[in-house]
């Protein structure tokens, strides 16, 4: 008996004891929401500042690079938005992460994934913001980024407005693994390195995150009617 709980238990772990039939429509829930992001016109501002690096130092030089970022400003936006989960904000995180970017752009290596490139940028830049304003408030558990969302409350009440409220209410951190793997595709080791911390580490975020987020959206009552 015990050998054969021993043998079951990981199976359990791994899936975050959610039911398949669940764990696949939260999934289509995050990739809707996600490709949501995606489609979202892009703002004036972003588009303009890009259009402005043409007459910035060294634009010759670095056309390919400014054009790289062109094409990567939809999915980048839509990771600042996953983190920040307010427009504004978001907006703000990708500006300073395409000024940073073309500044330091001789130190991106020709070749490799320029759009996981730019999403560290702007993530290490979302949680030096995030540590400062908790020295400024005493803010814990990474509850600031929820606390970003002004305006839900005021958005229609659509089944991706619900996925996108209830995702705010998660810690940033688990918010971000479960995006970037349940919502983006990627695997736990490419997150893990785009984070910067064991795949182990990713998959219990994501875990915790889906099994937090099954809970507020209801999907554990519509399970068991299965």
């Amino acid at each position: 008996m015990a050998e054969g709980t021993s043998r079951t238990a990981p199976s359990r772990s791994r899936e975050g004891r959610i039911p398949e039939s669940t764990r696949q429509h939260l999934g289509s829930e995050l990739r809707s929401y996600y490709a949501s992001m995606l489609a979202e016109v892009q703002p004036s501002t972003l588009l303009n500042l890009i259009a402005r690096l043409d007459g910035a130092p060294y634009a010759r030089e670095a056309a390919d690079f400014r054009d790289g970022l062109l094409a990567s400003l939809p999915g980048l936006r839509a990771f600042a938005l996953s983190l920040a989960m307010n427009h504004a904000a978001a907006d703000d995180l990708v500006q300073e992460t395409l000024l940073k970017a073309w500044k330091n752009h001789d130190k991106f290596e020709a070749g490799s994934n320029l759009q996981a490139w730019l999403c560290t940028i702007l993530r290490n830049h979302f949680y030096t913001d995030i540590r400062r304003r908790k020295r400024e408030v005493e803010d814990a558990d990474g509850t600031m980024a929820g606390q970003m969302v002004a305006s839900a409350a005021q958005e229609a009440n659509s089944d991706l407005q619900q996925v996108k409220q209830h995702l705010a209410k998660l810690p940033a951190a688990m918010r971000e693994a479960l995006l970037l793997v349940g919502a983006q595709g990627l695997t736990y080791e490419d997150a893990a390195e785009l984070i910067g911390c064991q795949v182990g580490t990713v998959k219990s975020r994501v875990s915790r995150a889906r099994a937090l987020l099954e809970r507020s959206l209801g999907m554990d009552t519509r399970s068991t009617a299965l």
